[in-house]
């Protein structure tokens, strides 16, 4: 299945709620906005937000089974934490079931919630718009949205360290793939070798 941006954005509309739909609209057009700027594919990056939470809405149950039957379980926190699940749930479903092959949009969708350590441009574009969509109103929201436009690398770092931030505040348990995420785009500022496109 080639992308074709109305095609998935009319699965997403009869998959998802009203809310959650609006939501997924939401991040298509920031991650759209954000790809322009970033010198991005726009296309796959409005189709990647489209498409991003179609698994979200099935009862975490079913998410669990699927990912056990798709063999989609990498850590024990997998099903300790299973809300974690849609992302890698979406994507399989989208490349085995839709036909959908690029490999790019398929790894931003699935790790759109944990991120994950060498995360490529898009995956960190859709992570970061996830969070920061127009309709989220948080403290530090607005100092997000500028970090991601003046640098998509540092941006998704702000993002992920926010993440882990609120996790902490909250007493929730943080998933080593998020910690993983942190710690490797803080090294990669660390020692210079974000991407130019970042």
């Amino acid at each position: 299945m080639k992308l074709q941006v109305e095609v998935l954005r009319d699965l997403a509309a009869r998959v998802l709620s009203e809310e959650r739909f609006r939501h997924t609209l939401g991040v298509a057009d920031w991650a759209e906005e954000l790809a322009h700027h970033h010198g991005l594919d726009p296309v796959r990056a409005r189709c990647a937000g489209l498409v991003h939470d179609l698994a979200k809405e099935i009862p975490i149950k079913g998410q669990l089974r699927y990912a056990r039957r798709w063999n989609l379980l990498k850590y024990p926190e997998d099903e300790l934490s299973p809300y974690v699940l849609h992302g890698s749930v979406a994507a399989y479903w989208l490349e085995h079931y839709y036909g959908l092959d690029d490999a790019e949009v398929l790894a931003a969708v699935a790790n759109h919630t944990l991120g994950r350590p060498g995360m490529c441009p898009l995956e960190m574009l859709i992570y970061s718009a996830d969070l920061t969509e127009p309709d989220r109103d948080f403290p530090k929201v607005d100092f997000l949205r500028q970090s991601l436009y003046d640098n998509l690398e540092k941006g998704t770092l702000a993002c992920v360290e926010h993440t882990l931030l609120y996790l902490k505040e909250g007493k929730r348990p943080i998933h080593p793939l998020t910690q993983l995420t942190f710690d490797d785009l803080r090294r990669r500022q660390t020692i210079g070798t974000g991407s130019k496109n970042a």
